[in-house]
């Protein structure tokens, strides 16, 4: 029996995609699936955006282009990350991947992408050379898209000033808040990542923007027992009950992707939100429960109505680190796609 269910809707992840390629009014969606598609799964992701309407996916290394190959044969795909050695620059030549090029020499017999510094200050080239026919794409990264549109307007005329007279090649540069906040950086293609999944760029609601949570994460009640006053649970006595009270211990920690951190945070324990009490450990947690429950009752972890949103505001994070941070080995949860 495994001791959480992890569920990806690849329906919902399909109309994010129709979602945003509404708002892009023609230009190009370019599905971002690095990290194993946030954590949702890479193959799947790809395939149900691809299907949506996405024109190509992006990754952050050749290997993970390389795995997406096997899957997707004559597809377009896009390393955004720097290549590791000369063999993988070889592999990608063979492979028929895009590479995204930020520094150096440009390599022959590969298309690819020169990445210009606009703002962002980690991997960019300063000023952007006569492309050579190699060449296919202009492209930078917003560093502020989600917080501080100002500055993104800045990196935006740089970087409309530098292309300029290269029109003729792909120029993208709006990430997935680009798209949702500043629609004048569209251009020809936008790379969407976090929004693709129902994740809000911004660490609000997602249905602010009208997506969908594409991943929710369930368990159940493994154990259930009320505390004496004076008693605790868990290492550290972080909570100690000061009256009668009934808890739950969820089969779930830290080696599963529920952080430490989210101490303080609410999980739904039968259909109402608990509150998650005491310190999380490796492979399990406790919930306050308002009455005696049966072990067995179910707990959503993420999904229904529990945000990834909330969970990184408890924890002082981004959705983004919640949600790559969820453990789908087999050895630790069922995984299970739901493709309708």
């Amino acid at each position: 029996m495994h001791r959480s269910e992890i569920n990806v809707d690849l329906g919902a992840l399909r109309r994010n995609v129709r979602t945003l390629l509404h708002l892009l009014e023609g230009s190009e969606l370019w599905a971002v699936v690095k990290a194993n598609g946030y954590g949702h799964g890479a193959v799947d992701a790809a395939g149900a955006a691809l299907g949506a309407g996405a024109s190509a996916v992006c990754v952050a290394t050749i290997p993970e282009g390389l795995a997406l190959r096997n899957e997707f044969r004559i597809e377009r795909i896009v390393v955004l990350g720097p290549a590791g050695s000369n063999r993988e620059l070889a592999q990608a030549r063979e492979a028929g991947l895009e590479l995204a090029i930020a520094d150096g020499e440009i390599p022959e017999g590969i298309r690819v992408h020169l990445k210009l510094e606009t703002g962002m200050h980690r991997y960019g080239l300063a000023e952007l050379p006569q492309p050579p026919a190699e060449v296919v794409g202009l492209m930078t990264h917003f560093a502020t898209a989600d917080s501080d549109l100002e500055f993104a307007r800045t990196q935006l005329e740089r970087f409309r000033a530098a292309t300029e007279s290269h029109s003729h090649l792909t120029r993208h540069a709006a990430n997935s808040a680009a798209v949702l906040r500043l629609p004048e950086a569209r251009f020809d293609a936008a790379r969407c990542g976090v929004a693709i999944y129902g994740l809000s760029p911004f660490n609000t609601d997602p249905m602010d923007d009208a997506l969908e949570p594409v991943l929710s994460w369930q368990s159940t009640l493994a154990h259930v027992k009320q505390l004496q006053p004076g008693e605790s649970t868990g290492y550290g006595r972080r909570f100690v009950a000061d009256e009668p009270t009934w808890i739950g211990i969820v089969p779930v920690g830290y080696g599963d992707g529920f952080r430490r951190a989210l101490s303080g945070t609410e999980v739904r324990v039968a259909g109402e939100l608990r509150p998650v009490i005491g310190t999380i450990s490796m492979d399990s947690f406790a919930v306050r429960l308002d009455r005696e429950l049966p072990v067995g009752t179910p707990v959503v972890l993420l999904g229904h109505g529990v945000l990834a949103e909330a969970h990184a505001a408890v924890a002082g994070t981004i959705n983004y680190e919640i949600v790559c941070g969820v453990e789908s080995s087999p050895l630790r949860a069922r995984r299970t796609v739901i493709d309708a």
